[in-house]
């Protein structure tokens, strides 16, 4: 979180941040999307069909693999990826916690 003064926050708070910055890009969420589609490891069709450059590619694959939404594995001469189970499921009860039901009662905030 760069130069930010975190230890003024909750843990909850940081990791909610910290996964929030992972699928910030719309090149993160496309690869996640594609390892969640594919339900298995998937090893370097990315640049295929995501269109972009391989160290672009590997880049996003490094922030993924950052925040432990994904793991890979070493097969020959490349690696393969898949979601990573028990993280999503703990970023996801984050969120879903996160966000909360709220009622306006047929009031506007603004």
């Amino acid at each position: 979180m760069g130069l930010t003064k975190t230890d003024l926050f909750t843990k909850k708070q940081n990791e909610l941040a910290t996964i929030a910055k992972a699928i910030g890009h719309p090149a993160r969420i496309a690869i996640l999307q594609l390892l969640v589609n594919a339900n298995s490891c998937v090893c370097g069709y990315f640049v295929d069909e995501l269109g972009l450059a391989q160290a672009t590619i590997s880049q996003h694959l490094k922030e993924l693999k950052n925040a432990r939404l994904i793991q890979g594995t070493i097969e020959g001469t490349s690696i393969c990826y898949c979601i990573n189970p028990k993280v999503w499921q703990q970023y996801k009860e984050l969120f879903a916690a996160f966000f909360v039901d709220i009622t306006l009662d047929n009031k506007t905030c603004c």
